[in-house]
């Protein structure tokens, strides 16, 4: 029993890396480099379903073909064709995920990316897609922003991302983060860096695990086409938007309210000047709110989000903060809904189309409760927020 206890702690580290490795098979150096780590690994898993990548590569290329009586003959040809040169084996990529001891094998990047987007057509235009692909992104916060990165990725966007968040993800993060206990206790960074990987092979994932502070925060920015901002810190929400404005980088912001969404959107791409959350919070300062104690944050969140936007249930919610809760509450729904909206206008802005320049408000509670506008519903929510202003002097 000691020497298993002994066996167990020595294995629970995080020691195997975020990132893919990429083999070219047609290359006799990469040969050798999987070869060799097939010897070492001899219980990895392998999964080859690269014929089939090609026949529907071969069918979004001749969409003709698709229900045609003698598809199976012409893909015959056309497979012929590929084999003639070398070996499938040879073909396309193999990909070693070293945190699933597994290697699959894949397109090349271009063919990739036409299979893996090819149901977005012509919902997302050729044009759109390729800029939307293109488009560096980063992303400051793991909770909803873990919901934004894989709603990216997954329409086919963002193939450069930045991530940045410190803490590690804890069981009761996977209320709301799309990650499993496996993942416990590995940094949000790499959990959210390992699913992208997983749906893209071929991404670019710069890391942040020291989240970002006073120091990093223009190396965070640099060169970005769009930030989505998910920080926990009013701190440091603040800087970000102080080097979006120098570099004029657009933001996105998605907050949860109970079960709404709350999505904010500032184009300091647009103007030079565009007031820093709108201007719900006036004039504050970075070491004013670096200062706030918990209850003066409740009392910012409270303005930013605003009173009237806040459901009756979350307005109770935020009261038993520090009572008979540890903090506000979130649920997975939302951040799911919010992950969604945020990619939707990240999109829009990427592909230069029409969209709100301030807020806009996604219910789940006013377009499916049926009670919802009821005046009893209105004179509880009025109640809550009467009692609300009351405890926060606002």
């Amino acid at each position: 029993m000691k020497q298993l206890k002994k066996i167990i702690k020595k294995r629970s580290v995080f020691a195997v890396a975020s990132r893919p490795d990429i083999f070219n098979l047609g290359e006799t150096k990469h040969r050798r480099k999987l070869d060799q780590l097939m010897k070492l690994n001899s219980s990895l898993q392998v999964i080859d379903d690269y014929e089939e990548q090609l026949l529907e590569f071969f069918l979004i290329s001749n969409p003709l073909l698709a229900h045609d009586a003698g598809l199976k003959n012409k893909f015959g040809i056309y497979l012929k064709n590929l084999t003639s040169r070398a070996p499938l084996w040879k073909q396309g990529r193999w990909v070693h995920f070293s945190w699933l001891h597994t290697l699959v094998h894949i397109l090349e990047e271009k063919d990739f990316f036409a299979v893996r987007t090819a149901r977005n057509k012509l919902l997302i235009t050729q044009s759109e897609q390729e800029k939307f692909y293109k488009a560096k992104i980063g992303i400051g916060g793991l909770s909803i922003g873990n919901s934004v990165a894989i709603a990216l990725v997954l329409q086919g966007g963002a193939k450069h991302i930045r991530l940045a968040d410190f803490d590690r993800l804890a069981l009761s993060n996977t209320n709301r983060i799309l990650a499993g206990v496996q993942n416990l206790g590995l940094l949000k960074v790499d959990v959210t860096a390992r699913q992208i990987y997983e749906i893209n092979p071929y991404a670019q994932v710069e890391i942040f695990n020291e989240g970002i502070n006073e120091k990093n925060v223009k190396k965070f920015t640099n060169g970005l086409d769009i930030l989505v901002d998910e920080m926990d810190s009013l701190a440091i929400k603040l800087l970000l938007r102080k080097e979006a404005r120098k570099q004029k980088i657009p933001i996105v912001m998605g907050a949860d309210n109970g079960d709404s969404a709350i999505v904010d959107i500032e184009r300091h791409d647009k103007k030079s000047k565009v007031a820093f959350f709108h201007g719900r919070l006036g004039n504050i300062t970075y070491e004013q709110l670096k200062k706030l104690n918990k209850f003066e944050t409740g009392k910012t969140i409270a303005q930013l989000i605003g009173l009237e936007n806040h459901t009756g249930r979350m307005l109770n919610s935020l009261q038993e903060m520090g009572k008979s809760i540890v903090s506000w509450p979130q649920l997975g729904g939302t951040a799911l809904i919010n992950g969604s909206a945020v990619a939707f206008c990240v999109r829009k802005i990427i592909t230069h189309q029409p969209l709100k320049n301030n807020r806009a408000i996604i219910s789940l509670e006013q377009n499916l409760e049926s009670d919802y506008f009821s005046k009893a519903q209105k004179q509880k929510r009025a109640k809550s927020i009467k009692a609300f202003k009351k405890i926060f002097n606002l």
